[in-house]
């Protein structure tokens, strides 16, 4: 009996006022995939993603040869809601025969690039998903009590297979209209770049460039007589060790700044890992906003730090270098540093005025071409979610407040839900961003928009007890306390 997934139907029907989707998921990422993976074991939802992209792709820029995902395989999209789900990593070396191989192998840490296939697999097989569509706006239906949501289709296809290059964008442009009882955002991060430098990283032809672009320059940066990289994270270790590894002997002509006082690497001891589990999620979402926002900057190194075996393999290719040149490499690494200014020199130079935080000394840099592992920011829903901006709760600090189960608060008024995937740091910690939690997440939300759960979840997920306080602890949360009820149509009518 074959166990593949089925592939994804030629035609599905309308998402319309009289046929509403129970929930509509905007962007395809790996959490929005990994919610539309888990719902297509829940035949009583009628669920669609919508992505503006032609196809899945995740980080393209980033996936160097050999890195490695800082979580282990099975934070994959599915099974650690649901090992026996047919969109299981497992499932998906299976249907490559490679099980055996990946099984005699023992790598508990795949390579990014692995998992961008493995992702890019499911996506072109599941069914309710809509790449090259648009989302433009999102208005609540008073009259039909649904979300209207406006898109635009890029293309004459929908699916990642069959983009037509010899279709203009003015050609292929065709609004839609889609409706749907319940959202979930799930629209990602873009790339942050520092202020001192966005007049720089703007200007074209100037070679300042953010680390999610790195491997579409990588040759030109290898070509270049001296390259800067910015960001103590693990991107900028990555970006750093490629060049390294490949730049002359005893003429490396690189350097590596960091703001953080120390190039540290990630916390990954087994009970500081537990800060990345539903206990301590539910924990940190009760807690008190200012505490928080006071909390989460001191945490910096459990997801800004660098894997152990990163910092290993730099040290290591320095100390090589060092044996074979005359000399230390040409490269240097300074952390403790702030870019103040930057500007062009010269044709082929650019200039960034440092400060050393803690000595408070000033100094001039000069390079030829800089690479910003300055980490990525939530991506901004203002203008998408402007007709419901009136209705969205905020805090103190006008971000909006998210429940326990992942949902917006809204006024009353608005009878569905709108869910946020990776844009809840500010009310659910650390774990937010971490691939780790996705399937989790995507069932807490699924299971908010039943009567009945369709997963069921542990109740007790790590060994350290969180606070003095029960946080909450429950094996499927539905509805949050302290906050009125906003479970989805589908609970409302079957209890």
């Amino acid at each position: 009996m074959s166990t593949a997934p089925p592939t994804r139907p030629a035609a599905e029907p309308a998402a319309t006022a009289d046929r509403p989707l129970d929930l509509a998921g905007v962007g395809i990422g790996p959490f929005n995939l990994s919610l539309a993976a888990l719902a297509h074991g829940v035949p009583a939802l009628r669920t669609a993603c919508y992505e503006q992209r032609p196809a899945f792709h995740w980080h393209p820029g980033l996936l160097i040869d050999g890195a490695t995902i800082q979580v282990p395989f099975l934070a994959d999209l599915v099974t650690l809601a649901d090992p026996t789900s047919p969109w299981s990593f497992l499932h998906y070396l299976k249907a490559h025969e490679r099980l055996f191989p990946f099984y005699i192998a023992e790598r508990f840490h795949i390579e990014r690039a692995e998992y961008d296939a493995y992702c890019r697999w499911v996506s072109e097989q599941l069914p309710g998903l809509h790449f090259g569509h648009r989302v433009d706006a999102v208005r609540w239906d008073h009259e039909h009590q649904l979300f209207e949501i406006d898109y635009t289709r890029l293309g004459p296809a929908a699916g990642p297979h069959t983009p037509d290059p010899t279709v203009t964008d003015h050609e292929s442009r065709t609004p839609g209209r889609a409706y749907a009882r319940n959202l979930v955002l799930g629209v990602g991060t873009e790339p942050y770049v520092p202020e001192p430098l966005r007049p720089l990283a703007d200007a074209p032809n100037v070679p300042v460039l953010h680390s999610s672009d790195y491997l579409e320059h990588r040759e030109r940066l290898l070509a270049t007589g001296h390259v800067t990289v910015i960001g103590s994270g693990q991107s900028g270790a990555e970006v750093f060790l490629d060049l390294l590894r490949n730049r002359p002997l005893g003429a490396e002509g690189l350097h590596w700044l960091a703001r953080t006082p120390a190039f540290a690497p990630m916390e990954y001891s087994k009970l500081g890992l537990e800060q990345f589990s539903p206990d301590y999620t539910r924990y940190f979402h009760t807690l008190p906003e200012p505490v928080r926002d006071q909390l989460l900057p001191r945490q910096w190194q459990l997801y800004k730090g660098i894997a152990h075996e990163t910092i290993d393999a730099i040290h290591h290719e320095l100390y090589r270098r060092a044996q074979h040149a005359d000399g230390w490499p040409g490269a240097v690494l300074t952390p403790g540093v702030t870019v103040r200014t930057a500007g062009r020199i010269a044709a082929a130079r650019l200039e960034l005025h440092l400060e050393h935080i803690q000595q408070g000394t000033r100094a001039r840099h000069t390079t030829e071409a800089v690479v910003l592992a300055t980490g990525y920011r939530e991506r901004p829903v203002d203008t998408l979610l402007a007709a419901l901006d009136p209705y969205i709760r905020r805090d103190a600090s006008e971000r909006p407040r998210v429940d326990a189960d992942h949902r917006l608060v809204l006024d009353p008024m608005i009878k569905g839900s709108v869910y946020v995937q990776n844009a809840e740091r500010h009310t659910h910690g650390v774990g937010t961003p971490d691939l780790g939690l996705a399937a989790w997440r995507s069932a807490v939300i699924l299971n908010s928009l039943l009567a009945e759960p369709a997963y069921r979840l542990p109740s007790r997920t790590a060994f350290t007890t969180f606070g003095l306080q029960p946080s909450g602890r429950c094996g499927t949360v539905i509805g949050s306390p302290h906050l009125p009820d906003q479970r989805g149509p589908l609970a409302r009518t079957r209890t």
